[in-house]
């Protein structure tokens, strides 16, 4: 019984049952003037070209949106209804329009059969009541009941209970031919999905930019400490606070250009750091105990934006991943720019366990970021080194 009566503590059944009567409005103030059968088709017609206009496809999303759907959000996270299958967006194709005109039509026809309902079915429980009570109903009846018995009474409660039935019934159809005729078309739902796919590239790529650089600067403080208290000398101790500000201060400046695009969308990607930029994070390196040495061939400036801050992203986690698995050993950087190329290979001893293969997000990331680009890399033992050799088209 709580079920049934539900629907009726809510304020969208009324919403509905408003929508429904608002689309006889224009034709009900012809009536007034002429009451005769053509107006229906006047109006009829007119709606339909109407709903050619490109604008009144948004004018019906917006009135559906606040009269049909239910903004009302439960504790289980679910909505009722929700906006997001009908579009308030202009016509764009002939497609969008034809299904405007179906809308509009249909919402005229059920209004005019549910305003009707509205309005007789109570009559109707009236001429029952006072049949049963032996009076003569007047005519504005469309039910002519010409014989008074007692049970007529009890048949009262009947169109009522219809009456209900209708104005749910209804609230629920409209709602449903909205979302068929007001939802997105083909061409907008692919539009939408290839704006989600942008999102998300865009909040992994941000994902691995914070990964990169704090991760960074968090290895290298953790180093640097680690070695200042074994160390035991003021000097050393000095030189490693000095590394950590400086590996913090650049890490608040990644940290910054990385909620730049969170904050303004239209921030321009170059404000991240490149390669060209890559002597901090040797001498990040080099201050945590590391031996770097960085041989580089060919003109770094010429490489592509791109390509050069994705290059330096991964130079910053192969440098961490080594300062986090080995510690404290030498280490060759090599970088190329040749035949269209950009090669860029980090190579430390072997001093602790192999990784498992994929294990963990920075190689990970690394292989991602060269996919991305259309390259390739390598990680893994070779010839008693660990590697990092990664391969990415300058074109």
């Amino acid at each position: 019984m709580v079920r049934v009566l539900r629907p009726f503590t809510r304020a969208v059944t009324y919403t509905r049952w408003l929508h429904l009567f608002i689309a006889i409005v224009w034709p009900a103030m012809w009536l007034f003037v002429e009451d005769a059968w053509w107006i229906w088709l006047l109006s009829a017609g007119a709606i339909g070209l109407a709903g050619l206009v490109p604008a009144m496809r948004t004018v019906e999303g917006l009135q559906a949106r606040l009269l049909l759907t239910d903004h009302r959000h439960h504790n289980n996270g679910e909505s009722n209804g929700g906006d997001s299958g009908i579009v308030a967006a202009s016509s764009v194709t002939w497609g969008d329009r034809g299904r405007t005109v179906l809308w509009l039509e249909a919402r005229l026809v059920l209004g005019g059969l549910v305003s009707m309902l509205t309005v007789q079915l109570p009559i109707t429980t009236e001429v029952l009541v006072r049949t049963a009570l032996g009076d003569t109903p007047g005519d504005g009846a469309l039910l002519r009941v010409e014989s008074h018995h007692w049970w007529h009474a009890l048949l009262a409660p009947l169109p009522l209970v219809l009456l209900a039935a209708v104005v749910v019934g209804s609230g629920e159809l409209i709602t449903r031919l909205a979302g068929r005729l007001l939802g997105p078309s083909p061409t907008e739902r692919l539009a939408a999905l290839e704006e989600r796919t942008e999102q998300l590239l865009e909040r992994t790529r941000i994902a691995r930019e914070l990964h990169d650089s704090i991760g960074h600067a968090l290895t290298v403080a953790v180093v640097q400490a680690g070695a200042a208290r074994a160390a035991g000398d003021p000097a050393f101790t000095d030189r490693a606070l000095e590394a950590i500000e400086e590996t913090g201060r650049d890490a608040l400046e990644d940290l910054e250009r990385v909620l730049g695009v969170l904050r303004e969308s239209g921030r321009p990607a170059s404000s991240r750091p490149a390669l060209t930029e890559a002597d901090r994070l040797l001498e990040s390196a080099r201050y945590s105990g590391a031996k770097v040495e960085m041989e580089v061939t060919g003109p770094l400036d010429g490489v592509p934006g791109p390509v050069s801050r994705e290059g330096y992203r991964i130079l910053q986690e192969s440098l961490t991943n080594v300062l986090r698995h080995a510690g404290a050993v030498p280490v060759r950087v090599r970088i190329g720019v040749a035949d269209d190329i950009l090669a860029l290979e980090v190579r430390n001893p072997l001093t602790a366990a192999i990784p498992g293969p994929g294990r963990g997000s920075g190689l990970r990331g690394i292989r991602e970021r060269a996919a991305l680009l259309g390259g390739r890399a390598r990680t893994g033992p070779d010839e008693g080194d660990w590697q990092v050799h990664v391969e990415l088209p300058l074109r």
